[in-house]
Parts: C-alpha cells; structure tokens; sequence
C-alpha cells in the first residue's frame, strides 16, 4: 500500500501527554511520599518478565517486526483511498477505449504494489478466477502479518500484570521474614514495596500495550479496507464496467467502510 509518513499522530501524542499527567497526578498529590512509586527491583521484574514470557510465545523475528510498527502509531500515515480510486477510473477510462498503452504508461507510474499486480494480471488476460484468488490471498496475508504485531502487544499486556502479582509475591514473602525478625516497624514501608510491582504492570498494560495493539489492528484494518476497494475496482474493469459507474461505486464503497471504522 501507499504510505507516507506526514507528522506525528497528535491523538497518540494526546494520549502519552494524558497518561504523564495522570502519572504526575498520582505521584505527587495521592502519595504521601513520591519516591514511594520509584521502585526499580520491581520494575525490572514486570519489565524483564514481560519480555521473557513474549520471546518464548513468539518468533525473534516477530518480535523485531512488531518493535517496528511502534514507529507507525507515532507518526499520522498517510492512507488515501481517494486516491487509488482515481487512479482505478482513469486506468478504467483508458482501458473502456482499449488504449494499452496508455495503461501499461499508467501502470508504470503506480508505487502501489497491490493496484499494480491487479491491473497487470487484466492486461495480461488472466481469468477473473485466478485473479480474485490471488489478490484475497494477498490480504489475507497482510492482515495475518500485521495480526502478529497486534496480538504481541495483546500477550505483552496480559503478561505484565502476572508479573506485576509475581513481584508482590516476592515482596510478601520478604515482608514474611521482616516479621519472623520481629521488625514490625518495616512492615507498612514492604507492603508497600511489595505491592508497586502490581501498580507497574497495571499501568504498562493498560496505558501502553494495550492501546498499541489495539491501534495497529485499527491501521490494519483501513489496509484491508484500502486492497478491498482495489479488488473492487480490478473486478470491474476486468468486466469492463463504464468508468463513471467504477467511480461511483468506489467512492461509495469508501464512504461505506470510513463509516464502519469511525462506529
């Protein structure tokens, strides 16, 4: 697919901005000692576990791949489908007058890897068959690819709060010999210890693994939705449709799916 990193993504900017703010607020006017959240055996432990439990779930090199896609939740990327669509009804416009070769000049000007594959497929004369198999093949594929990266930061996010509790066990049973030591005085301060782990993975599942899982499948889906509308438009210019009808129907099919995304 065409894609053109712009600017940030100002709602993922919104969101780290609320969640240092919540942070702040919690640290500094809910604790009675700031440097009480700051326990870093503990989050070691959350953070460490974590990513122990996702490398013996996962492939290294879907890992690696899903560490990537952080950089396209960041970043606002450009996904137009307008724009495929125009380029559908003019290859239309040339293919309803049998000008191939001012096709085969468009088609070599397209980046768009999918849209190019399917009018070449046309051109070639290939039964309508067999290019509908490989092009849902195609977006199979992705959206099997991407589901990965989603489903690594869904496992990262039940993980993190077991090995929050894990630490809070460690913690328990050091607050057990405190109290075989007959050390009643630093009970409260290794209860609390103890219990910050489970504060950390809370807050890195439900303030950072989560929403990114669930923003690249939003992403995946607008893919999906883009090669959809191109396997659209590649059926009905194989049947040789009017290109004012290919137009129409596209742009209908955008409004449609812009739709369900937004519900």
């Amino acid at each position: 697919m065409r894609q053109k990193l712009r600017s940030f993504n100002y709602s993922t900017l919104l969101g780290l901005a609320l969640s240092i703010v919540l942070l702040g607020f919690i640290i500094l006017f809910e604790a009675n000692h700031p440097l009480a959240f700051i326990n870093l055996p503990g989050l070691f432990i959350v953070v460490l576990g974590t990513f122990a439990a996702v490398c013996l779930s996962y492939p290294l090199r879907d890992i690696k791949q899903s560490i990537k896609s952080i950089r396209l939740i960041i970043f606002y990327e450009s996904l137009d489908p307008r724009q495929d669509a125009d380029e559908i009804t003019r290859v239309a416009q040339l293919w309803f007058t049998r000008d191939l070769i001012g096709v085969e000049h468009i088609i070599d000007s397209i980046n768009n890897s999918y849209l190019k594959t399917g009018f070449q497929l046309v051109i070639d004369n290939t039964p309508m068959d067999d290019i509908l198999t490989l092009l849902k093949w195609r977006i199979v594929r992705l959206r099997a690819k991407e589901q990965v990266a989603a489903n690594i930061f869904h496992s990262m996010a039940n993980y993190a709060p077991a090995f929050g509790m894990l630490g809070t066990l460690v913690g328990l049973i050091n607050m057990l010999e405190i109290i075989a030591q007959k050390d009643i005085t630093a009970i409260g301060f290794n209860m609390g210890v103890a219990l910050i782990t489970t504060f950390y993975g809370l807050m890195l599942a439900n303030l950072l693994f989560h929403p990114i899982a669930i923003k690249l499948e939003r992403r995946t889906e607008q893919r999906v939705m883009i090669m959809s509308m191109v396997m659209e438009g590649i059926t009905l210019i194989a049947e040789r449709r009017t290109p004012s009808f290919i137009r129409e129907t596209l742009y209908s099919f955008i409004v449609h799916h812009e739709d369900e995304l937004q519900r």
